[in-house]
């Protein structure tokens, strides 16, 4: 026993570093960039999805484990742009930590990264829920998803230089991959271009602007505010007037208003995936976007 456990301690003089050691606990407010940390740094991390693709990732509880998940993160990674304003600060301030407190440089916001889309000319509450800084829903292109691979894949060197070089090799890899994969997306969806269509809310900007999707008019009258029967009503003659081919919701978003316009516009009702785990066949950053487009395809031939 004493040998084993002299032959650990110089193991460790050495330069031997255990597996618990080597980790990185990574703090991921949504899905999808749990998943990338997890392509990135590979067995050197543990990430952690605060949120699932059932849960509107605005509006979430700030429960007892992820308290206890975040009191133990080495870092966070979130959407930012106001995303989780409702929930995030509390679970900061209740853990302490100040790794994932706003402002620290091991809080990394994806959307610092980004050109963010419908940024309000101005700021009034009346309009319903706006962002300051533009629409946060940015991993609806994926796109965006490489333009925030880098900066992750740094953060992870800066905080374990040890294994800095495992974490360029993969995010070159997970580079190579995701360009091939971006390449044959832009192919299979190019029918989709300039296809109309009617959401539930306005949370597709960046898929509409990468895809030529054209967005007729939002079933949500406001940001954030349930349709009522009445404005419903207005959507349909809207539709009337300027027909859309399908009408799609994120899989956290209420069925009822879709479906209602769906039956009585006479087109189909698509239910997008919008994150990792939206549906069945989205198990992964790359079958994300392989089942949105399909979904989205098939909904266009009827």
């Amino acid at each position: 026993m004493r040998t084993f456990i002299l032959a650990a301690a110089i193991a460790v003089l050495l330069g031997g570093i255990s597996p618990a050691e080597a980790t990185l606990n990574v703090f991921a407010c949504e899905p999808e960039w749990a998943a990338l940390a997890t392509e990135i740094g590979g067995d050197k991390i543990s990430a952690y999805a605060a949120t699932t693709a059932s849960q509107d990732p605005h509006q979430i509880q700030a429960r007892p484990s992820l308290i206890a998940r975040a009191r133990n993160a080495d870092m966070s990674i979130c959407t930012g742009a106001e995303l989780e304003i409702g929930w995030l600060p509390q679970i900061a301030l209740q853990t302490s930590n100040p790794k994932i407190q706003a402002g620290a440089p091991t809080a990394m916001e994806a959307a610092r990264f980004i050109n963010l889309m419908e940024v309000p000319s101005r700021l009034d509450r009346a309009q319903g829920d706006i962002h300051a800084a533009g629409n946060p829903h940015i991993q609806t292109d994926p796109n965006n998803v490489l333009k925030v691979a880098k900066p992750l894949a740094d953060k992870f060197a800066e905080l374990d230089p040890t294994n800095a070089q495992f974490y360029q090799t993969r995010l070159a890899d997970f580079t190579k991959r995701w360009q091939a994969a971006l390449a044959k997306w832009q192919m299979q969806a190019a029918p989709l271009k300039g296809v109309p269509m009617a959401v539930e809310h306005q949370t597709w900007i960046y898929l509409e602007t990468w895809l030529g999707l054209k967005r007729i008019i939002p079933l949500e009258p406001k940001p954030g505010v349930p349709p009522s029967a009445g404005h419903l009503a207005e959507v349909l003659q809207t539709l009337e007037k300027t027909p859309a081919k399908m009408v799609i919701r994120a899989a956290y978003e209420d069925p009822r208003p879709v479906q209602f316009i769906a039956e009585k516009a006479h087109i189909p009702a698509v239910t997008l995936p919008y994150t990792i785990g939206g549906t069945d066949a989205a198990k992964n950053l790359f079958s994300l976007y392989d089942d949105t487009i399909n979904r989205l395809l098939a909904a266009m031939k009827g």
